[in-house]
C-alpha cells in the first residue's frame, strides 16, 4: 500500500476515489509511567515515556489506516495527515486520515533510470 502527504503519487494516476479512510487510537500512559514522566518534566528536556508512547500511537493508527484502506478495495492513501488531542488529560488521540484510492502506473511519467 502505497501511503502519500501529497495529492497524488509520482508516476502513477488515480482511476478510482474509494473515499475517506482514518485510523483512530487513544491510549492511555499508565500511573507508574505518568509519574515517571512528571518527575522527568521537573528536569526540562524531552520526555521519553511521552515520545514514546506517541510513536507507537501513531504506528498503529498508520496501520489501522492501511487496513481500512484495504478493505474499501484501495491500493494507496493520498493526502494523508496526522491529527491529535488530549482526552481528560490523561489520554492521547491519534488519528491518521486521507483519501482511499486505486492507482495504476502512468505509462506517460517518465521512468526511473536504472
Amino acid at each position: 500500500m502505497i501511503v502519500a502527504t501529497a495529492p497524488y503519487i509520482a508516476g502513477h494516476r488515480v482511476v478510482e476515489t474509494k473515499g475517506q479512510t482514518f485510523g483512530l487510537v487513544v491510549r492511555s500512559r499508565g500511573f507508574s509511567g505518568n509519574i515517571i514522566a512528571g518527575l522527568r518534566s521537573l528536569g526540562g528536556g524531552e520526555i521519553h515515556e511521552y515520545t514514546e508512547l506517541l510513536e507507537d500511537t501513531r504506528r498503529q493508527a498508520l496501520d489501522r489506516l492501511v487496513r481500512n484502506a484495504t478493505l474499501m478495495g484501495a491500493n494507496a492513501v493520498i493526502s494523508m495527515r496526522f491529527d491529535s488531542s488530549e482526552l481528560a488529560g490523561t489520554m492521547s488521540e491519534i488519528v491518521a486520515y486521507g483519501t482511499a484510492v486505486v492507482v495504476e502506473a502512468d505509462a506517460a511519467a517518465p521512468q526511473p533510470v536504472e
